[in-house]
């Protein structure tokens, strides 16, 4: 799939996948291949400064933890990540109801309704 398809909806991913719980970096990226059929591969260039965006922004919040002798970033939703995901989901339905309607008509082309 077109890096560029992602482009508008990375914040909805971030958080969806986060919605579970705290994932760091990596994990995330795997989280969004895994969940995608491997149709999305997330570059950790393109994710770092979004989460980064997002933690500033109030929507996530993240902390150290240690994995063996590595110190990881993880990131969790807080609660406005939670309501401005709910409104990423409503947004995504809406706008793929509307471009299902023009692409997939129930009524042919040509034909009067």
């Amino acid at each position: 799939m077109r890096q560029d398809a992602v482009r508008g909806h990375l914040d909805g991913l971030l958080l969806a996948v986060l919605e579970p719980g705290p994932l760091h970096g990596y994990a995330i990226i795997t989280a969004v291949q895994q969940r995608s059929g491997g149709a999305l591969e997330l570059r950790t260039g393109t994710i770092y400064p979004a989460l980064n965006r997002l933690e500033r922004i109030g929507l996530l919040r993240s902390s150290w933890q240690s994995a063996g002798e590595r110190r990881r970033r993880c990131y969790e939703l807080t609660e406005a990540g939670r309501r401005t995901l709910a409104s990423e989901r409503t947004a995504w339905q809406e706008f793929t109801t509307a471009i299902g309607s023009v692409l997939n008509p129930v009524t042919p082309p040509g034909v009067a309704t």
